[in-house]
């Protein structure tokens, strides 16, 4: 482990554009907004850890300008919109660019009056101020918003991206590692890549990284609903209720990596090619109905009674 307490999270947090691992397409675009200094606002939305926060600073790292950074989960109110982003808005860069950049981060958190109240700045200051949003859940930011905006979903980076990032991380870190451990820290964090880094400094003891597989599997419901569908001791019944009250327990809003880790742990889940088969049509249909469920705990289930069926 470092010698220092630096966090590792922000110690290996990306500086350049080529550094950021995923959303190619996404770069490309920024790089080509950059160079043709033609910037729009942006919307950034993604799950928590996908690198929303840290794009945002590559881009304003990556032009001379004077940026303005807030946490909207903490300054929520009218009144900040008011002063502090308007007193920064309304005068002019002394930048080489002549661009200013304010980063909401956390917007999704701000009320629907200091949306309202930040939507008439985008506009009255759009020619030097640029603004760039970041939320988890894009469905909280108001329409007028959304379409001032430039919006894109952050998608994670795969597991194997991820995994190569660790290896890097920890080998810089001087610590030692299997790759079975470090498997099993992403399956348990992914698709938060900041909780994966964040997981590795803390079961990284004396140069050697610790794998904790209990706490792991204990604390995440996915691992655990894995472990419950394999446990061939409980019949169709039993394993139905301990699957509802791990979902109920855990208030699972978002099922997007339980169906990656599912399709990515058939092996453990099945043992006949039937069973392969017929699991794999079951996420594939209960995946696409997730994304227009309205309670999507009822449609997770609905997917469990039909997959309890296969496997018991």
């Amino acid at each position: 482990m470092s010698k220092t307490n630096t966090l590792w999270v922000e110690k290996y947090r990306p500086a350049l554009l080529d550094n950021y691992i995923g959303n190619e397409h996404l770069k490309k675009q920024i790089d080509r907004n950059i160079e043709e200094n033609d910037l729009p606002h942006y919307l950034f939305y993604g799950g928590a850890g996908t690198g929303k926060t840290t794009l945002a600073k590559i881009l304003v790292k990556n032009i001379d300008c004077d940026y303005l950074y807030i946490n909207a989960s903490d300054e929520t109110g009218v009144d900040n919109i008011r002063t502090k982003i308007k007193g920064f808005a309304m005068t002019y860069s002394t930048a080489i660019s002549n661009i200013k950049i304010v980063i909401l981060d956390e917007c999704d958190y701000m009320s629907a009056s200091a949306q309202a109240a930040l939507r008439n700045l985008m506009e009255s200051y759009s020619s030097h101020c640029k603004f760039i949003l970041t939320c988890n859940y894009k469905e909280k930011v108001i329409d007028p918003l959304q379409s001032r905006c430039q919006d894109y979903e952050l998608i994670p980076p795969n597991r194997a991206e991820v995994g190569k990032h660790c290896v890097k991380v920890l080998e810089q870190e001087n610590v030692e590692y299997d790759i079975e451990t470090i498997a099993t820290i992403i399956d348990a964090c992914y698709p938060d890549i900041r909780r994966v880094i964040n997981y590795l400094q803390k079961q990284s003891i004396d140069g050697k990284l610790n794998s904790g597989v209990e706490e792991l599997r204990d604390s995440d419901y996915k691992l655990k609903l894995i472990e419950l569908l394999g446990d061939k001791s409980l019949n169709k019944k039993d394993a139905f209720v301990a699957v509802r009250k791990l979902l109920m327990k855990n208030k699972v809003r978002d099922f997007t990596p339980l169906f990656s880790l599912m399709y990515d742990r058939l092996d453990k889940l099945a043992d006949k090619g039937s069973q392969k088969a017929d699991i794999i049509l079951l996420l594939a249909r209960y995946q696409n109905m997730d994304s227009l469920a309205v309670d999507k705990e009822i449609n997770i289930m609905a997917m469990f009674v039909e997959i309890l069926g296969v496997l018991k």
